[in-house]
């Protein structure tokens, strides 16, 4: 059998997810918007092809007329994440406003081991830049998985907004009476101080992908 390109098994991957989290097949647009597709007629292309290899069974005559064949070790392993921007660890770099940062409407996933989601919900992945976190063996280039969280423990790893610079930047997170510490794990480099009304938690950190190239 034809082994799969990286779209066609990232749409039996959300089928597949889509029909053990609702109970029935999803359409086209659902699709489309799940594994963010430029078009209808490239899924339809692609279903096609699943089809013709013998992992799919599309009945034209019902709207939602996938049914599964096959079940593959990608399928049940892998689990698709939005990157939905770039994260600095060394001194806060622009990002993109978090009110924009619309997971629907990223044009990149990347595929996970499932264990590394730990089943939570509110997932996405960040690209890291600067070397601040290298005691904490995240370094230049790496992805880390954030679940969306808007507060942590003393102590955790975080995505921190900070309001008035309109920057972001990732850093362990310590609350010090009337400031925030965020500390560097990378001992040539110092903490930042911040006022509580100027940081926002975006998510915490609970997994690392690393880049190996």
């Amino acid at each position: 059998m034809k082994k799969l390109s990286d779209k066609q098994r990232r749409i039996f991957n959300f089928v597949d997810r889509f029909l053990a989290d609702r109970g029935y097949p999803p359409t086209i647009r659902d699709i489309q918007a799940g594994c963010n597709i430029s078009s209808t007629s490239v899924v339809d292309y692609n279903l096609n092809i699943l089809e013709r290899e013998g992992h799919i069974r599309r009945h034209a005559e019902i709207s939602r007329g996938i049914e599964l064949l096959t079940r593959t070790r990608a399928s049940e392993s892998l689990v698709p994440v939005p990157v939905i921007g770039l994260i600095a660890a060394g001194e806060p770099i622009p990002v993109p406003d978090p009110d924009t940062w619309d997971v629907a409407a990223v044009s990149e996933t990347l595929d996970v081991p499932r264990e590394l989601t730990r089943g939570k919900d509110g997932v996405y992945a960040l690209r890291v830049k600067g070397m601040s976190m290298v005691d904490a063996l995240i370094h230049d280039g790496d992805v880390v998985l954030m679940q969306y969280v808007n507060a942590v423990e003393n102590g955790e790893m975080a995505a921190v907004w900070l309001r008035s610079e309109k920057e972001a930047t990732l850093k362990k997170v310590y609350l010090e009476s009337d400031r925030i510490r965020l500390q560097p794990a990378n001992s040539q480099m110092r903490p930042i101080y911040a006022d509580p009304d100027n940081v926002e938690i975006q998510g915490r950190v609970i997994a690392v992908v690393r880049q190996i190239a």
